[in-house]
């Protein structure tokens, strides 16, 4: 925890890097809500460990990137991936690496280049997203944008997301407008609404600002924008978060639907699915149907709220990444296991740690597997869940030679790290 006096306790540092005001007033004022803009002297540090343009041009020449991790665009238009990619040539037999040469060729001619999914690719970024996503509880992925001076790379459009803008470097002419379709979900993309998104962009801006190195901006989904490179290269990061909605919730609710025995009957045969009158009957039975399910789920609170647990849990654990793990380094640390070594619960595993039926094992249920060891490496098992580092002769309920066994098993699975 740091603790900043200007600004009260900072509980979330990844997100207060974000944001100009306490974390609990981003989450009761803007978030989901109205975009805020912090100036870089209003924030606690600049971005310049998280990306740099010297880091730009190593991703572009040095990293051997393919699609979809880079994509370019001139004045709107997405160019093709054969402009700026090409075959990587002998013992890398693959058609879309990215050229070096093509893309400078298409950034002078004034192309915007879009890296996408670094979040994937780096490091700097790996780590700060993952500490994000404990922030926010949501996924989340990172893309930047490098735009050539005075080039617009993107029409004004909404993104189905919410996003944080980082400026890295340059300086970049932002406008923001209202939303003409408020909070979109996924599958509704500003495309849909293009005139609106059009016309709604002749209008006043909400935010009509110069971003210089330091800036960061928090725009919630469906927020129209549009930006343009002012003087020189503008880097900017767009940090996309993939917020889980009520809409999330009904459909994990409707998954569980499968056990009620009215819905599961077959359809009656010869059904003219094109025929709304023939479906009438057909679906006033099934709204009934769910009603009923709905009001019998009312009744069982707590059936409701584990079964959207489960749904949401899993979804939330195949779209993110718990900390990265060293294979040679742990490999390593495991054959010099003693009991002054030094062990933690890797970060941003989420993991479930519950006694079998039977009350004989203690189980780590992860989004992945389920780690078994005996019952008496419960209170051991849970000291390492609750954080921090611990030494392995410093676990409760396990003699030395017992602590070295519990603890190889868990870093083999990928649930310690070294400390």
């Amino acid at each position: 925890m740091t603790i900043d006096i200007e600004r009260g306790s900072v509980d979330r540092p990844a997100l207060s890097r974000c944001i100009a005001v306490a974390p609990e007033e981003f989450d009761r004022e803007f978030w989901g809500t109205k975009p805020l803009l912090s100036r870089a002297d209003t924030l606690p540090s600049a971005f310049s460990d998280l990306m740099t343009e010297a880091a730009v041009d190593e991703l572009v020449s040095s990293r051997g990137l393919r699609t979809p991790f880079i994509r370019m665009a001139h004045e709107g238009s997405v160019l093709s991936p054969s402009s700026y990619t090409a075959p990587g040539g002998f013992g890398a037999e693959v058609g879309d690496q990215v050229s070096s040469e093509k893309v400078l060729q298409e950034f002078a001619g004034g192309a915007t280049i879009v890296l996408q999914g670094l979040h994937r690719t780096w490091p700097p970024l790996i780590d700060f997203t993952r500490r994000l996503v404990d922030d926010l509880g949501h996924p989340i992925q990172v893309n930047a944008y490098i735009t050539p001076a005075s080039s617009r790379g993107f029409d004004p459009h909404y993104d189905v997301h919410d996003v944080f803008v980082l400026q890295i470097a340059g300086e970049k002419h932002w406008r923001i407008h209202t939303p003409v379709h408020v909070d979109p979900l996924r599958d509704q993309p500003w495309g849909d609404h293009r005139a609106a998104v059009a016309e709604a962009a002749t209008h006043e801006p909400v935010i009509d600002a110069v971003f210089r190195p330091g800036d960061a901006l928090y725009l919630p989904r469906g927020w129209i924008h549009s930006a343009e490179a002012l003087g020189g290269t503008s880097v900017h990061l767009t940090i996309g978060v993939a917020a889980y909605t009520r809409a999330d919730v009904v459909q994990a609710l409707i998954g569980s639907l499968g056990d009620v025995a009215a819905l599961r009957s077959s359809l009656p045969a010869g059904l003219d699915f094109s025929d709304p009158a023939a479906l009438k009957s057909v679906v006033d039975d099934t709204l009934a149907a769910v009603q009923q399910a709905f009001a019998d789920l009312a009744g069982h609170e707590t059936d409701a709220v584990v079964t959207v647990s489960k749904s949401l849990t899993s979804r939330f654990a195949s779209a993110t990444r718990p900390e990265p793990v060293s294979p040679l380094a742990t490999v390593d640390f495991i054959s010099a296991l003693s009991e002054a070594s030094r062990v933690r619960w890797r970060g941003s595993l989420h993991a479930a740690v519950e006694l079998s039926d039977d009350r004989e094992s203690v189980r780590i249920r992860t989004s992945t597997k389920t780690v078994a060891l005996p019952v008496e490496a419960e209170a051991a098992v849970r000291r390492l869940h609750e954080g921090g580092e611990v030494a392995l002769g410093e676990l409760p309920g396990l003699d030395a030679a017992s602590a070295v066994v519990v603890v190889r098993r868990l870093l083999r699975e990928g649930v310690l790290v070294p400390a």
